[in-house]
């Protein structure tokens, strides 16, 4: 099919616009800086959409984070780009996407291209540039790049699946993690549509598994597996249902990630929250930590959440405040512990506690070695025992740990101070770290 997208704009001042209307979806974990060359020295860092991701190696790799347009049809009330907003709009063109893409590929900005877009005329036809952008790019400049595309809701099934042979990652943002959120702040939405390509991504990724198992050369589909995101604060969820949703999208979508956005007020609406505090990046935080802990730590919802109890603990990190609300697990003797009780203890990570199941078969562990592994001790010290003994006296009390525990670095909300319990004059010494 083909499509007329204006291309009376200039080409940088189309990058400036859709790479600034891009910087809301946090697939990527930060934005390009604006710092000019001055004429005396070598490049120069502009704001014209190169962010970076992580590999799965761990490995930073920088992408150009565009949207194809910022039109849309859609007037959702949470988005800088909604239809009802006079905002300075712009589309690419298929070709022009591939040349800023090939072009700051070959000078070395980049190593990708992370691109998403606003709703233009239909699902259809959005879907439809997209794959033609991506088809341009694998077989006419056989760029071999990573490609990150969002897949549009809505859009005919036949033409997700097509563009999903040409991604390495594809993604369908949920936006806010119920559907009533969505049914007031984006009533032209639905989360039936939102979940269909989802399902089809995963359904279609297992068959291409089993396809890939007999036919070594066959054609990958989305091998870097699919993403969504869902914003924080614009409607009225709890920490315990956003994170009931995320749990569900990994166990049942089989999900590489789950992105939290912490909500921007950048429309005046009436239904949306005022933030006096400004955005509630704290909480977004806390969320990233519980959603580690769900992936790697073998944790659920409900040990870090309840009904009763909704929302996570701003003055700790939800594993220590786990810890903190069930210490009759602790202490932990490392030289006895299993894998998976090793990772339930603050300070103690993924990477020391295999390096303790693995060391500790060779001789005897000490305070000293478990700090080399990576052990955060000031953490650990007041739930583990080495050789059956504490690294020196800790008490095993709620009141006494959290005192001992907060860390007064971290930002917390305006107004927010700890409550602590008043010391003693009479507590003994050697109990204080």
């Amino acid at each position: 099919m083909g499509y007329r997208i204006s291309q009376e704009m200039d080409l940088m001042r189309k990058l400036e616009i859709l790479a600034d209307a891009a910087k809301y979806d946090v697939a990527c974990t930060s934005s390009g800086v604006d710092r000019k060359n001055t004429g005396s020295g070598t490049g120069n860092c502009m704001t014209t959409g190169i962010c970076h991701s992580f590999s799965s190696d761990g490995r930073c790799i920088s992408l150009l984070k565009i949207l194809f347009t910022n039109e849309c049809i859609f007037d959702c009330r949470y988005c800088i780009n909604r239809r009802s907003n006079d905002v300075p709009r712009a589309s690419f063109t298929p070709q022009e996407v591939c040349d800023l893409t090939m072009g700051f590929y070959r000078r070395n900005y980049i190593e990708g291209l992370f691109l998403s877009s606003g709703i233009f005329r239909n699902p259809d036809v959005t879907m439809d540039l997209l794959y033609q952008t991506l088809y341009k790019l694998r077989r006419e400049y056989n760029f071999q790049g990573y490609i990150h595309v969002k897949a549009i809701p809505g859009a005919d099934p036949e033409i997700v699946e097509r563009t999903g042979y040409l991604a390495d990652r594809m993604s369908v943002n949920l936006e806010l993690p119920t559907a009533e959120g969505l049914r007031v702040l984006a009533p032209q939405k639905q989360r039936s549509r939102m979940l269909a390509p989802i399902r089809q991504v995963q359904q279609r990724r297992m068959e291409n598994r089993q396809e890939l198992a007999l036919y070594r050369h066959a054609p990958k589909f989305v091998p870097a597996g699919q993403s969504t995101q869902m914003i924080v604060g614009a409607s009225g969820e709890s920490d315990f249902q956003i994170l009931k949703v995320a749990e569900h999208m990994y166990r049942e979508y089989e999900m590489k990630r789950v992105f939290y956005s912490a909500f921007v007020r950048v429309n005046d609406d009436s239904l949306l929250p005022a933030l006096p505090g400004g955005p509630p990046l704290l909480r977004e935080h806390r969320l990233y930590q519980a959603d580690w802990l769900l992936r790697f730590y073998g944790f659920h919802t409900e040990e870090l959440l309840s009904e009763e109890r909704p929302d996570f603990n701003v003055f700790l990190d939800p594993k220590c405040d786990w810890a903190l609300r069930h210490l009759e697990y602790f202490p932990v003797e490392v030289m006895k512990a299993d894998y998976q009780t090793l990772l339930r203890v603050p300070g103690i990570g993924v990477h020391s506690a295999r390096r303790i199941v693995k060391a500790r078969r060779l001789g005897t562990l000490d305070y000293t070695v478990l700090k080399k592994m990576g052990v955060v001790l000031k953490r650990a010290v007041f739930f583990i025992t080495c050789g059956g003994r504490q690294m020196y006296p800790v008490r095993l009390e709620e009141d006494f740990i959290l005192r001992n525990m907060l860390d007064r670095k971290e930002k917390l909300p305006a107004g927010v101070s700890p409550a602590y319990t008043q010391l003693s004059l009479f507590d003994d010494p050697r109990f204080l770290v």
